[in-house]
């Protein structure tokens, strides 16, 4: 079977692995669409995420859905045949995290191709992976694969949404509008907000905000120019650089909220936190999900908008074109592998 292999900064390799067999308490799932996720790019073209670096080889990607094939010793889920979502996420369910409600930032998690422990936690960018099997969520009725793929990064937008607590009859700021800044701008309608403003520095990227929703967007580099907003009420920080951090602290209202979603450079990054005192700003930070995977598929179920987000889909063995295209956001949104193709 063929799987997406990094082994290094810009070395991507295709190649043929041998088919896993489900282990007790595990299922094994026959992938058919993986979406290339902003991690995913960060390993190929940085050798790391953050400050998890890449120390071996590893199988990327933790958007995955597919079929049941089969389940090992103990285990037991949707019939073989079902079509699934892959909950990336194995919490370890004992740390004091877990014990309070917010396993998605277990210390000891376990996560789909996630370089953060040694070895590796290996993904699922294979024809055939083995996941523990309760981490298999039926796709509700009618709902295409395809759109499926889409689950894992708008749970996470979710999530980031939910940080940010209500936004019913409220005005968002989105900064940044890669997929995960597109979702949010979807997530933020669906919880109520009464108008959402995005900024970037791309046109293309820009107008999938505006796809996915978005009411206002405006140039990140025209910063005054035309649409931006005096003030809002809540800032999502969805680029990952410090520019859209200081962006946010400084448009929202005093006593707002501003989150940290995109996730910034290793080591120091400067910010505007006299504006944090003196607004009594709430900076919040957002990471990953948890239940919000099964929220995210209800919503995909009976939302068809989300299908413009999906620019390409490109067979597994072309997975080093699929990953430029996914870097290059003038010309995509979200790109994704094939691995029936």
């Amino acid at each position: 079977m063929l799987g997406c292999v990094i082994h290094g900064r810009g070395d991507l390799r295709v190649e043929e692995l041998p088919a896993p067999l489900p282990g007790p308490g595990q299922a094994l799932v026959a992938v058919r669409y993986g979406g290339v996720c902003g991690s995913d790019l960060h390993y190929w073209r940085h050798g790391g995420v953050g400050d998890f670096r890449l120390r071996e080889p590893m199988l990327l990607g933790h958007e995955v859905v597919g079929t049941v094939v089969a389940y090992g010793d103990g285990a037991s889920g949707p019939l073989a045949g079902t079509a699934v979502a892959v909950h990336p996420a194995t919490p370890c369910g004992h740390c004091p995290e877990c014990a309070d409600g917010r396993r998605n930032v277990c210390r000891d998690t376990r996560y789909l191709g996630s370089a953060a422990r040694s070895p590796h936690v290996q993904g699922g960018f294979a024809a055939r992976v083995v996941v523990p099997a309760d981490q298999l969520r039926p796709l509700p009725a009618g709902l295409d694969p395809r759109r499926a793929a889409l689950a894992e990064p708008l749970s996470v937008a979710l999530h980031a949404v939910r940080r940010a607590g209500d936004v019913a009859g409220r005005h968002v700021l989105v900064t940044g509008a890669g997929p995960i800044g597109c979702l949010v701008v979807a997530a933020a309608r669906a919880a109520g907000a009464a108008g959402v403003t995005v900024t970037d520095l791309l046109p293309a990227a820009l107008e999938y905000a505006r796809a996915a929703g978005a009411g206002t967007v405006v140039r990140a580099d025209d910063p005054g120019g035309a649409g931006w907003p005096a003030e809002v009420d809540v800032a999502i920080e969805a680029s990952g650089v410090a520019g859209g951090l200081d962006t946010c602290l400084r448009l929202v209202r005093r006593g707002g909220v501003v989150v940290q979603l995109g996730m910034l450079p290793p080591g120091h990054s400067p910010f505007a936190g006299n504006l944090v005192v003196s607004r009594e700003i709430e900076l919040r930070g957002a990471f990953r999900f948890d239940t919000e995977f099964d929220a995210a598929l209800e919503l995909l179920a009976v939302e068809g908008s989300f299908d413009g987000l999906v620019t390409a889909v490109v067979p597994v063995r072309q997975a080093e074109a699929a990953f430029a295209l996914a870097a290059d956001r003038s010309r995509s949104c979200k790109v994704l592998l094939d691995f029936e193709g």
